[in-house]
């Protein structure tokens, strides 16, 4: 279920991890243990932009084959 939130760029979608940790309170953290955050957040970005892009490369070898539109 999509739900909108109010004056804020944060993921819209409810539920999934990442939209958890956007709401998880920070204060309570160390600057090493933000540093340990920061890095192992950038560290799933980077695995789920590579999954993106190989679902993507699929996705448009299966369109070249087939002659799908893709999207």
């Amino acid at each position: 279920m999509l739900c909108a939130m109010e004056d804020d760029d944060r993921p819209i979608r409810k539920g999934d991890a990442a939209s958890r940790l956007t709401v998880e309170d920070l204060a309570p953290y160390s600057q090493d243990e933000l540093n340990d955050r920061i890095a192992l957040l950038k560290a799933e970005i980077e695995r789920v932009t590579t999954h993106r892009d190989k679902a993507a490369a699929h996705r448009n070898a299966a369109d070249a084959l087939f002659g799908g539109s893709g999207s």
